[in-house]
């Protein structure tokens, strides 16, 4: 029974360690995504502005290919 208890004890103490060692890996990738979200709220931001202050922004260069489109889309009606 005391072996038995010294190997279960053995275990919680691997189980404790390798769990605190993926809290400070969760606690990392956490800050990384923080980081990350942030930069891109900034983009986007960026891009917004830059958007709703001209036609000179890189997306209004871009055509609308739906506008010319002759094509019809369901081909059993005239």
């Amino acid at each position: 029974m005391e072996r038995l208890n010294s190997n279960l004890y053995l275990q919680n103490c691997y189980i404790m360690k390798e769990n605190e060692r993926l809290r400070k890996k969760a606690q990392l990738l956490n800050q990384e995504n923080q980081a990350l979200l942030s930069e891109l709220k900034q983009k986007l931001s960026k891009a917004n502005n830059n958007k709703s202050k001209g036609k000179n922004s890189a997306t209004s260069a871009i055509p609308d290919l739906n506008l010319g489109s002759t094509s019809n889309p369901n081909p059993s009606q005239p």
